[in-house]
């Protein structure tokens, strides 16, 4: 894991990480949840149980990229369009879907998010990680994708529902795929 600190992204305060995805089923993940007593919420079962999920039969790597909506410019937050629109345009990328399960069975020392705030009703919750990713339905009501969270030491992998009209806060974190054009292998 590499940090650098400054305020716009590529000069911003990011977080890098290779994760290795692939190469397990859907149950095999389960089962590894289970050993780490990872939970999951309804939502995040609804998208791996999804038949458009999928997951690769063969291991590969992919370098991320940890940031805030402000990071990429957004000081007063953003849809989730304009936060992909900006992040395409900085070279950086759509993660998988499959990565949500696979970074949460690596990234088990996350720190504790706060769960006191109850003013943060249909905001990402304190301390969690969304994984950009493209959506496997445009129905609303279906889970959009994936964040990570560790709340009273449980960690989490959660699905959640966010509608085009949803604006995340400045200070959300997001984590995208690094692409070639920005310098990843």
């Amino acid at each position: 894991m590499r940090i650098k600190n400054e305020e716009i992204y590529p000069d911003c305060l990011i977080i890098t990480r290779t994760v290795e995805v692939g190469g397990l089923t859907k149950s095999e993940i389960l089962q590894k949840f289970q050993q780490y007593s990872i939970l999951i919420n309804e939502y995040g079962e609804r998208l791996l149980a999804a038949d458009k999920f999928t997951i690769s039969d063969t291991k590969y790597s992919l370098q991320t990229v940890e940031l805030t909506v402000g990071n990429l410019g957004f000081p007063d937050g953003a849809t989730t369009i304009q936060i992909f629109e900006r992040a395409s345009n900085l070279g950086l990328g759509l993660c998988p879907l499959e990565l949500g399960p696979h970074l949460r069975l690596e990234y088990l020392d996350q720190p504790e998010g706060y769960s006191g705030n109850r003013l943060q009703r249909q905001q990402a919750p304190s301390g969690s990680i969304t994984i950009a990713s493209k959506s496997l339905s445009e129905d609303d009501a279906f889970p959009k994708g994936f964040y990570l969270r560790r709340i009273n030491e449980v960690l989490w992998l959660r699905g959640y529902c966010a509608d085009h009209l949803h604006v995340w806060n400045h200070d959300d974190h997001f984590i995208f795929c690094q692409t070639k054009r920005n310098g990843a292998v």
